[in-house]
């Protein structure tokens, strides 16, 4: 039976993005980790098979801790596909309040900024609070008799007996985060009509004008889409960054293949996230 890590505790938003994104009747063997960070470790450490991880969020961007994992922290892992899950999150307490009596919001925070807006505007006077995840804030919530709300999946409403309030939108209609199945390298992605090929690069040598913009040549002379680019700092002092890439196409297409080899004529580092089928 197939190992799957992710975001526990039971309840998450990964959770039900999860259940959205394996095939009917698939059986596999939940591995819950406390962090998004430790999922990944699980599969580096031979402990699950694969991982479904949040990668980026249509309102938020990016999820750091994944990038930073992924270019910088753990070796042997590759992208082999990945799943939009639409994201609802509900207001939850632990029994009926009206919005005013409510002195405390918990949740992960990525739904709290999602949700800033309407954090702001309907609990002007409720503080704060992060939580490691949605759940457990949820969990938090339904163990406090104190008028304590949580941002979070309907799932973890009906698993921690608590009650949803209303829905809270979110500051953009269309909240989609983009997540994405992690394994072991060299593990094959399957088959699809479209392809994607996820990348990092960084140390473009001597600091130049238009330094960055000759090493995206190497796509745009070869007819090759970018979908992404994000920076990030490369953790080795001020104005060194590493840069992240979503390309069109397979990595074993002559134009994919191609540009990035001479990428690698133009960037001291480059290294390969994932090539895997998104249709």
């Amino acid at each position: 039976m197939e190992r799957i890590a992710y975001l526990g505790p039971a309840g998450t938003f990964t959770e039900d993005a999860l259940r959205e994104a394996t095939p009917e009747g698939q059986v596999f063997e939940p591995v819950l980790t406390e962090t998004i960070h430790e999922a990944l470790e699980a599969v580096a450490g031979g402990r699950a098979d694969r991982a479904l991880a949040p990668f980026e969020n249509s309102i938020e961007g990016s999820i750091r801790v994944v990038l930073d994992a992924l270019a910088l922290d753990i070796d042997g892992l590759s992208i082999v596909g990945e799943h939009d899950y639409q994201v609802r999150p509900q207001l939850i307490a632990r029994r009926e309040l009206d919005l005013d009596q409510i002195e405390l919001v918990i949740s992960h925070p990525q739904p709290l900024s999602q949700c800033a807006r309407f954090l702001r505007q309907s609990l002007p006077g409720a503080k704060l609070r992060s939580a490691e995840s949605t759940a457990l804030a949820v969990r938090e919530v339904s163990r406090d008799d104190r008028p304590w709300a949580a941002l979070g999946a309907k799932s973890a409403a009906e698993l921690y007996g608590c009650v949803v309030l209303q829905e809270a939108p979110p500051d953009a209609a269309d909240n989609v985060t983009r997540f994405v199945w992690i394994a072991p390298e060299g593990t094959d992605p399957g088959q699809g009509r479209e392809w994607r090929t996820s990348l990092v690069f960084s140390e473009l040598g001597a600091d130049h004008p238009g330094a960055l913009v000759d090493a995206l040549h190497e796509f745009s002379n070869r007819k090759v889409n970018l979908n992404r680019i994000e920076s990030r700092p490369l953790r080795q002092g001020l104005g060194r960054y590493m840069f992240f890439i979503d390309i069109e196409g397979r990595l074993s297409d002559d134009g994919v293949a191609a540009a990035i080899e001479g990428l690698r004529g133009k960037a001291e580092q480059v290294k390969i996230l994932g090539s895997y089928p998104v249709r």
